[in-house]
């Protein structure tokens, strides 16, 4: 074998100290991170578990099998130097001997590193069940509590598997070097086996026995969350036949393990492979044939009977892992008629109606309020409620972020980096009004930031997409170099700042520059004259990313939204803590069962039978402070993180009214809780089996999707009085249709399930309303159409198809808003924003018409509160918010750079005038910026026209 060069020597040792310098920087810009947003122990917790598992499970491998080869080794015949004539082995047996020093040692090693390896995942299940928490509630079958299957089985389970492959593996090595060395020779009548072979193999077989009667022992209580057939848990097969059999084949395990054991002492071979033939056998029959026996000829013909008490057990575990045990249903005996003045005892909520869609005016908000490229909103907005003039407005709310794709040809690493760091403000629209033109109406908007909202931070250094890292801060005495917001378009009308905040880790050394320029690759963190003590280095600064990383025991709602709280923008995010071994809970795909028209996420989260929305978190817009609050203290699985994890939790007594005032109930829980209230909602056990009564939630009938789980329609917020409450609330609902398929489904409304997602603006003390789900359960006997039925009276009406087509006339398209549903007028009324969009490349939303329905009668007009009253008898007995006479007047327009205030209401009209003249003004400078003179004339003629409506006005 040549040996190696020093040149080759040389870069070997580069490589390895590379790769060391590498994972060094890594773990050391973690400390620092996490140590900067005061969650160092988080991190410093996971790697001690993980450091220690690895040792724990490493050593035990390399320990075991250490042993077992040395044992076998030891052990063989010393007198054998030749080779007999056929000896199949002598090659392996020459090759062990030349390389026995290495493998006596490097095996062991080797084998004890892939076991660390392979338990590293594992640190959570340990420490979970070494803080484990009683639950306080037995399985109905064993009488256990819920703990030991959420934290005990899953780590016993773990470890005997584990322990199962090391005594496997020292089983495997031992054998091996009995045969390579002659200590077993298999010769037909003549087969022997040494005295020390007999014995360490025996041994290892007793001891594996053991460890598989243990696993069979654990298996019984694995039928608690096993899936077969209809429901989730212990059929009645099960209880008869399969426990039993695991109990027994556990018992013939043990006793096979004592023959092994035997057979090691007195040398005979007979007992234990009749007992291991025996517990084949019995394997069989008690693990297949008997329960298959129960099932076919017991349980099949009297299903329905027999398996009534099991399916009991499934309904009542599945409520309740899913938070679905206290749902209050009422019979609601919805009306098909709309009578005049239907609406008068549901004013407040008429007056609600949300008619923007926040799916749809994205590019509203993007023409009307980015100002510069380099500015942009999210394509899916958020639906929120402030107290405006004392009431509760619903508003479409959007963050202003950052966009460095805007900025084209003047990327580089100093404007990426130094000068473009953040985003600016919050842009708020009113949910239920729309301007004269079919524009959004904002209640916040601007550059400088202006509106009903107060005065608050408006910068947005962590964002859903900011940078992915921006160093920030000057030296004493120099000059600011970030920018903060465009004052006008020459650069001396630029505005800038300096981040004044605890954001990120420190850059006041160079060893803190050195492991973040190998961690970002750029050597500019270390040659820039823009870095210096003062500067702090912000990354990972998605909100749900943040979270994740000093909560990594739970899963995160996808949706985070912004609030302005205490004058601070602050992202509010919902943390799920979830098992999928709750006792006889119904498992559920959580990724197939959040995925609708709004969000498509597929079946990466895996399957679960057990949800709390246990942590609501903020992260702070302006420094990307993270605060976690206990929502719900009485989850046993929250307690034991929180022991695993001390003092990172906040009470819920800290969080400020205001605070309180934004949180709402989180969509993707929802989403999961009406998958399984679809079956669930019924308790009687014959009902369940035969599934005669099963919901489903129904298609988008907006969407172009039709079919799969990513076309279902999503839930809506919106602020409405449910059938039974005494007040308006801000809700979360969602419709349900029965169960079908193909050519067979029937859109027609079954039930209409509604969170309350108030939480009330009382420092400390949430609502006790708050997470109320009301289920709306319709009665056969009549008949209310579903959204597809709604949809498809839309587009098969002659008068709305006329109307429709004199909007597509030229170069528009028509786009149909969400549809709707609200309990309201003794009924259920559908309400359906219809926008009109040019094809131009600068053309946005704009809403012109409104649809509704009740019953079978449907209305088409300019306004909700015209086709409201078209469509109850010319007077609906209450006013839409888009009514002329709303309370709500729209922000006084102005200019980036020109604080405005709020219009005193004194002239409504020359208010809405002036609002539509800006408009059209920033339409017209768009348009010419991209060159749609066609885009550009319309913006000039409603310019004009706003500005002869907003002189007569003011006459």
């Amino acid at each position: 074998m040549q040996k190696p060069t020093p040149f080759s020597i040389a870069i070997g040792i580069i490589v390895v100290l590379g790769i060391a310098l590498l994972a060094a920087s890594g773990v050391y810009t973690d400390v620092l991170w996490f140590n900067q947003l005061g969650f160092g122990q988080v991190f410093t917790t996971q790697v001690i578990a993980q450091v220690a598992l690895f040792l724990i499970a490493g050593s035990a491998m390399a320990l075991i099998t250490s042993v077992s080869y040395n044992l076998a080794y030891r052990s063989r015949p010393i007198y054998l130097k030749f080779p007999d004539e056929g000896d199949a082995f002598a090659s392996y047996r020459e090759l062990l001997e030349r390389l026995r020093k290495v493998i006596k040692i490097g095996l062991p090693i080797l084998l004890g590193i892939f076991g660390g390896v392979a338990a590293l995942s594992r640190w959570p299940i340990v420490l979970m069940w070494l803080n484990r928490t009683p639950a306080g509630t037995k399985d109905p079958q064993f009488g256990l509590d819920v703990s030991f299957y959420l934290f005990e089985l899953p780590f016993l389970s773990a470890a005997v598997t584990y322990l199962s492959a090391i005594v496997l593996l020292a089983g495997l090595v031992s054998t091996s070097v009995h045969l390579i060395y002659g200590n077993i020779k298999f010769a037909g009548r003549n087969s022997k086996i040494t005295k020390p072979a007999r014995i360490q193999i025996a041994t290892i077989a007793a001891i594996y026995l053991a460890v598989q009667a243990a696993s069979l022992w654990l298996d019984q209580f694995s039928t608690m969350t096993s899936a077969s057939g209809l429901y989730t848990g212990a059929t009645y097969s099960d209880v008869n036949a399969t426990i039993p059999g695991f109990q027994i084949m556990a018992l013939i395990a043990l006793v096979v393990a004592v023959l092994f054991l035997v057979t090691a002492v007195v040398g005979r071979w007979r007992l234990s492979v009749m007992g291991t033939a025996l517990m084949v056998v019995s394997s069989i029959v008690l693990g297949g044939i008997y329960p298959w026996i129960i099932q076919t000829f017991q349980v099949v013909p009297n299903e329905r009977t027999l398996e009534a008490e099991f399916i009991t057990r499934n309904i009542e575990a599945t409520r309740v892992a899913y938070g679905l045990d206290k749902v209050e249903t009422t019979d609601y005996q919805a009306t098909t008629d709309a009578n005049a003045g239907a609406l008068r005892k549901d004013a407040e909520t008429t007056a609600s109606i949300r008619i923007i869609d926040p799916a749809l005016v994205s590019a509203s908000f993007k023409q009307l309020e980015q100002y510069k490229q380099y500015y942009n909103f999210a394509a899916h907005l958020d639906v929120d409620r402030y107290t405006i003039d004392g009431k509760t407005q619903d508003t479409v709310v959007a963050v202003r972020e950052l966009d460095q794709s805007g900025l084209g040809s003047s990327q580089s690493w100093y404007n990426n980096v130094i000068v473009y760091t953040h985003g600016y403000g919050v842009v708020a629209a009113y949910g239920n009004q729309r301007s004269v033109e079919g524009q959004p109406v904002f209640l916040q908007k601007g550059i400088p930031s202006n509106g009903l909202l107060g005065k608050y931070e408006p910068r947005i250094y962590f964002g859903e997409n900011s940078p992915t890292y921006s160093i920030v801060g000057s030296a004493d005495g120099a000059a600011s170099r970030e920018l903060d917001y465009p004052a006008g378009d020459g650069e001396a009308d630029q505005t800038y700042t300096t981040f004044n905040g605890n954001g990120g880790p420190k850059l006041d050394n160079i060893f803190s520059r050195l492991a973040y320029a190998l961690k970002f690759q750029s050597e500019q963190i270390l040659l820039s004259d823009a870095v210096n003590n003062n500067s702090q280095i912000l990354y990972q600064r998605s909100p749900l990313e943040r979270v994740q990383a000093v909560a990594p025991y739970l899963t995160l709602d996808r949706d985070s939204y912004p609030a302005v709280v205490d004058g601070r923008v602050v992202w509010i995010v919902d943390g799920y803590t979830t098992s999928a071994n709750y006792p006889y809970s119904r498992a559920e795909n959580l990724g197939d069962a959040i995925s609708d028209t709004s969000t498509t996420t597929g079946s990466t989260r895996g399957s679960i039978n057990y949800i709390r929305n246990s942590v609501k978190a903020t992260v702070d817009a302006y420094d990307g402070s993270v605060k976690l609050y206990a929502w719900d203290d009485k989850d046993p699985i929250l307690k034991t993180w929180s022991k695993i994890f001390p003092n990172t939790l906040l009470p819920v007594s800290e969080m400020s009214g205001e605070l309180l005032s934004h949180v709402r109930y989180p969509a993707d829980m929802f989403k999961l809780q009406r998958a399984i209230l679809g079956t669930y909602h019924v308790s009687d056990p014959g009902s369940f089996y035969s599934q005669e009564d099963a919901w489903m939630t129904p298609n988008d009938p907006v969407s172009a999707t039709t079919s799969g789980a990513g076309s279902l329609q999503p839930p809506y917020y919106l602020s409405m009085q449910v059938p039974g409450t005494s007040r308006p609330a801000f809700s979360l609902y969602s419709t349900f249709i029965p169960r079908s398929t193909g050519a067979s489904s029937r859109s027609v409304l079954k039930g209409y399930l509604v969170a309350d997602s108030d939480a009330g603006s009382v420092a400390g003390k949430v609502s006790a309303e708050y997470g109320k789900l009301r289920l709306l359960a319709l009665p056969s006997s009549t008949i209310v159409p579903g959204p597809g039925q709604v949809q498809n009276s839309f587009s098969a009406d002659a008068e709305v198809s006329r109307l429709l087509n004199i909007l597509r006339q030229g170069s528009t398209k028509v786009l149909n808003g969400n549809l709707l549903t609200l309990p309201i007028g003794g009924g259920l009324l559908y309400v359906q924003p219809v926008y009109i969009q040019s094809l131009g490349e600068t053309s946005f939303p704009l809403l012109k018409k409104v649809l509704v329905a009740f019953g079978d009668k449907i209305a088409f007009e300019d306004t909700l509160d015209e086709a409201l009253d078209a469509l109850f008898g010319g007077n609906s007995g209450a006013n839409a918010g888009d009514s002329t006479g709303g309370s709500t007047t729209p922000v006084t327009p102005t200019t980036p750079g020109t604080p405005s205030t709020p219009s005193t209401g004194s002239n409504a009209a020359l208010a809405n005038a002036l609002e539509v003249a800006r408009l059209a003004l920033v339409a017209k400078q768009a348009a010419m910026a991209a060159g749609d003179w066609s885009a550009y004339g319309k913006a000039e003629a409603a310019l004009k026209k706003a500005i002869d409506a907003a002189i007569a006005a003011s006459k």
